[in-house]
């Protein structure tokens, strides 16, 4: 791994162990602090504060020369191409983000280079929404041409840290500069983990994508595991179990932004669970909420397609694709919103033919649309023959199917996001 000097702007706790562990893998860092309290703890071989492992390697690099610290731009920049900014972005009373160290770092960088102009590469690490390198980072240096702006999110846990940055789980750089973003990932090479070189927006909206997951799993487990103890059942066997699921549970499965969910089983089983938490006069808030955000994301997918003008061919009927189930299928409600309103339209599904399907299956589709069976098409070129203006895709299309579409020469409204 070629060695890079590198400026690390707050010696916080992401600052900190950032500066160490890259010293440790070979690059000279110079970590940067207003308060004279961390900078001499680095300087004298301790770490500032606790997390394991942290002490051996700063005392270790601290002697070796690799790490120094101090307290000015000016000094941490005399060397560096690189500036990596690892200042806290603390919750203001409103929710909002506090910038105020991100804009007294950047500003202080800013008015050293008026100084001595020279490329550098300012690489944002602290926790920051996405737009903010756009709106706040970037125009510090706009009369810099040298100086490129990059996103490097971090993800360190508080009490593995050091072992999060040896084993990363993730490693992102985003940017609209390809050689700065390339020079950036390069200082991790050798960490085990591919990187992911995305846009400047992306990289910061991945960061918060992932702490909001981890919320959402820890509040889950914590209302089903406070269920299973209404109920004696063991919550964490319960988990565990769910946890061995690899190819739906613990998996990319469902976890890509498209159309609402639908079918016989989630939303039946969700206001079981709701029904019988209730019961049980226990709140599980989250769960609650389920429904309701899908709800939501259908009235989203209705607002979307109300703006289209002229006739409309819908593409799918079934809750999801290679299925005939029409169930609680959100394109049901998506047909009767649309009716209600007086739109023309057809819709089409591979799988769905009306003589063919019986049962709860049709009752539901019946009692939902009477009229159903004078709305489908036979096939995509009948939807297209027939004058639909725009095509809705609202499941997961075939790769024959994409090919239909594409040579259609109709714009296709995709609210499944498979063809983006």
């Amino acid at each position: 791994m070629p060695s890079s000097s590198i400026a690390v702007f707050g010696l916080g706790y992401v600052g900190c162990v950032t500066a160490a562990c890259l010293a440790e893998t070979g690059h000279q860092v110079t970590g940067v602090d207003r308060d004279a309290h961390k900078v001499q703890n680095v300087r004298e071989g301790r770490a500032p504060f606790y997390e394991p492992g942290l002490e051996e390697i700063v005392k270790s690099n601290a002697a070796s020369g690799r790490l120094r610290a101090c307290q000015t731009a000016a000094e941490g920049l005399e060397h560096a191409s690189i500036a990596l900014i690892c200042v806290g972005t603390p919750s203001e009373p409103n929710g909002n983000m506090s910038l105020d160290q991100l804009r007294r770092v950047t500003q202080e960088i800013a008015a050293e280079l008026d100084k001595r102009p020279r490329p550098l590469i300012v690489a944002i690490r602290s926790t920051v929404f996405p737009g903010t390198c756009e709106e706040v980072v970037l125009p510090a240096f706009r009369h810099l041409p040298e100086v490129r702006v990059v996103s490097n999110p971090e993800f360190l846990r508080e009490g593995s840290a050091v072992r999060d940055f040896r084993e990363p789980p993730l490693t992102v750089v985003g940017g609209d500069d390809p050689a700065a973003v390339q020079t950036v990932a390069g200082i991790y090479e050798g960490l085990g983990s591919a990187p992911c070189l995305v846009a400047l927006r992306t990289a910061e909206m991945i960061k918060y994508a992932c702490n909001a997951f981890h919320a959402v799993k820890i509040s889950f487990a914590n209302e089903i595991g406070a269920l299973c103890d209404r109920l004696e059942v063991p919550g964490q066997e319960v988990m565990a179990t769910l946890c061995r699921d690899t190819k739906l549970n613990i998996s990319p499965a469902y976890l890509r932004p498209g159309f609402a969910f639908g079918g016989s089983c989630l939303p039946k089983d969700l206001r079981a669970v709701n029904y019988r938490a209730s019961r049980l006069d226990l709140k599980v808030p989250m769960l609650e909420s389920v429904m309701q955000s899908n709800h939501e994301h259908l009235a989203r997918a209705m607002r979307r397609v109300d703006q289209l003008q002229g006739r409309i061919g819908i593409v799918g009927l079934a809750f999801k694709e290679n299925t005939d189930d029409l169930r609680e299928s959100p394109v049901v409600a998506l047909l009767e919103h649309l009716l209600g309103k007086g739109r023309e339209l057809r819709v089409w599904d591979p799988h769905i033919r009306l003589e063919s399907i019986y049962g709860a299956n049709r009752d539901y589709i019946l009692n939902s649309i009477p009229h159903i069976g004078k709305l489908l098409a036979a096939n995509l070129s009948e939807l297209v023959s027939w004058g639909a203006e725009h095509l809705v895709l609202t499941q997961k299309p075939s790769e024959q199917l994409q090919g239909e579409l594409a040579a259609s020469g109709r714009p296709v409204v995709d609210l499944a996001g498979w063809l983006n």
